[in-house]
């Protein structure tokens, strides 16, 4: 019988309080998944490096994951770039018909990270926890409007698709540019509303030829402007390299880029598509699908 063996004048409960201090690793929490490493350890997407930070890439639905957080919570924060796809338009042949708008672009950049965000970025990024953030990847209005992105709470809207005459354009991200012939106003950027801005208005449409231009995520066509050349993008260097992303479409009509369509409507990210030209039964460019980035220090 163990209680035998007990020193006279000590309690068992002092033994038994012993014994368990012991095994003293039972309580430290290893394997719980929480602070952990110096920095950030998580998965999902396309994975690339530049220099100490490593870029999720998401071009389709996905999830961002994070295992585990940084020892010091000033390094639980990450950068992003959200944007929506781009907006179609509702051309036909020999009608004039509007750019697409592109598609919202939110940004938000850690301020400890020195690398070149676009001017719409936001002041700081987003802090995050050890769980799934959803992603969500717009897609491209064929003759629509653009579809929505999401991921860490944050929500870019789809591009606004161009008109016809004698429309204005659609609302959206960017707005979509008006139809020609008309004087119509552009599309309305910015819906709805976010602080900073994730889009600009599409171009009106002049009382000539010239349809509108889709906006842009840093111009757009404030009326009573008119003009078929689209909006601008907005040049940020998140991947590492400086990338533009959400310029709008061109407009129908003289006046547009026209040699410049392919680079200012297609081959990026939230781009809305060109305007028709008289004649011909397609777009000139494909909008584009939207992009998710996440970037964060890694080592």
């Amino acid at each position: 019988n163990i209680n035998d063996l007990r020193t006279t004048g000590k309690s068992s409960r002092n033994i038994q309080s012993k014994r368990t201090k012991g095994f003293g690793y039972q309580v430290l929490g290893f394997g719980s998944g929480g602070k952990g490493a110096s920095y950030i350890v998580a998965c999902g997407g396309t994975s690339t490096t530049s220099g100490n930070y490593k870029i999720h890439t998401f071009t389709g639905p996905g999830t961002f994951t994070v295992c585990s957080l940084a020892s010091c919570a000033a390094n639980d924060v990450v950068s992003y770039v959200v944007v929506a796809g781009g907006g179609g338009n509702y051309g036909g042949p020999g009608i004039g018909s509007g750019g697409g708008g592109a598609g919202g672009f939110r940004e938000g950049k850690d301020s400890a990270d020195s690398y070149a965000a676009s001017p719409l970025a936001a002041c700081g990024g987003a802090p995050v926890s050890v769980t799934s953030y959803p992603i969500a990847i717009g897609a491209a209005g064929g003759t629509v409007d653009g579809t929505d992105s999401s991921a860490l709470c944050i929500t870019s809207t789809g591009g606004g698709a161009g008109r016809t005459r004698p429309t204005g354009g659609n609302p959206g991200g960017s707005g979509g540019g008006a139809g020609d012939f008309s004087g119509a106003a552009g599309g309305a950027g910015n819906t709805p509303p976010v602080s900073p801005s994730q889009g600009f208005p599409g171009f009106a449409g002049s009382p000539g030829e010239a349809a509108g231009g889709g906006g842009g995520a840093t111009t757009g066509g404030p009326a009573p402007t008119q003009g078929a050349s689209p909006g601008l993008g907005a040049a940020t260097s998140i991947t590492g390299s400086s990338l533009t992303y959400a310029a709008g479409g061109d407009g129908e009509g003289p006046g547009n880029s026209n040699a410049s369509a392919p680079i200012r409507s297609a081959g990026g990210h939230g781009m809305g598509a060109g305007g028709t030209f008289p004649g011909s039964p397609t777009p000139n460019a494909s909008a584009q699908a939207g992009v998710v980035i996440v970037r964060y220090k890694y080592k």
